[in-house]
């Protein structure tokens, strides 16, 4: 059976980089009539859907909380856009990552919970190596210095789901805005009728924020040597 592992970033690097930046569009964040929570918890990004040909591609460009008919509208809007499957939670953003970055970057980063970066021969060098469902979407990250890495960024689908094992006491979602707010688990397992075949690297479904690498993605990283990644095997029920 394939081992699934979690994936972060290290506490402690010998890298300097740092990334003041965002995405270009965004959905809003969602007042909801039913469970009367203001909220927009959804990480997922889509750095390759370019929303400027939207007439109403401003009404994405600020972050603010809207009604729960205008935020469905403004999601139907980008639903054919983003990846069969997307999940669009308010929240999501959309276009390439824009800002500055500065120092050192590693061959691959977790820095960001919307999706992780990683240089462009890296990428490459994983695609060789076998992982499946790998897709790197250009920056438009500023440099300071002149020799600088191209940074792509990985879209990184959410897929699979937490045991409910794991999570005893998690209440039900709301029947309206579907939140489904609850912490996470010291001791995380993985639904494994939920778990993807076709891709090596996702982010769970119902915990956006966390990145799951398969037994074929990890043994690849590790035999690159492309460190700054925390690996943490997870069980699967």
């Amino acid at each position: 059976m394939m081992k699934f592992y979690e994936l972060r970033a290290p506490r402690q690097s010998r890298y300097t980089g740092n990334l003041n930046a965002e995405h270009r569009w965004s959905l809003p964040g969602l007042r909801c009539p039913e469970c009367k929570t203001t909220w927009a918890g959804g990480f997922s990004a889509y750095p390759g859907v370019d929303l400027s040909s939207l007439p109403e591609h401003g009404e994405y460009e600020k972050s603010r909380p809207e009604s729960f008919d205008e935020f469905a509208r403004l999601r139907e809007r980008v639903q054919p856009l983003v990846p069969r499957g997307g999940q669009l939670l308010p929240g999501a953003a959309f276009g390439p990552l824009t800002g500055t970055a500065t120092g050192t970057f590693s061959p691959l980063i977790f820095q960001l919970l919307r999706g992780p970066l990683i240089r462009r021969e890296a990428l490459e060098q994983l695609q060789a190596e076998g992982v499946q469902g790998l897709h790197g979407y250009r920056t438009a990250l500023r440099f300071r210095q002149k020799n600088h890495p191209e940074l792509l960024q990985l879209e990184i689908l959410a897929h699979g789901r937490l045991h409910p094992d794991c999570t005893p006491e998690r209440p039900p979602p709301c029947p309206r805005c579907s939140r489904d707010y609850f912490p996470f688990p010291d001791e995380p397992i993985l639904d494994a009728a939920s778990l993807p075949t076709h891709t090596d690297l996702f982010r769970l479904s119902d915990f956006e924020t966390i990145f799951i690498g398969t037994e074929r993605f990890v043994d690849a990283v590790r035999r690159l040597k492309l460190d700054e990644v925390d690996i943490r095997e997870l069980p699967v029920h």
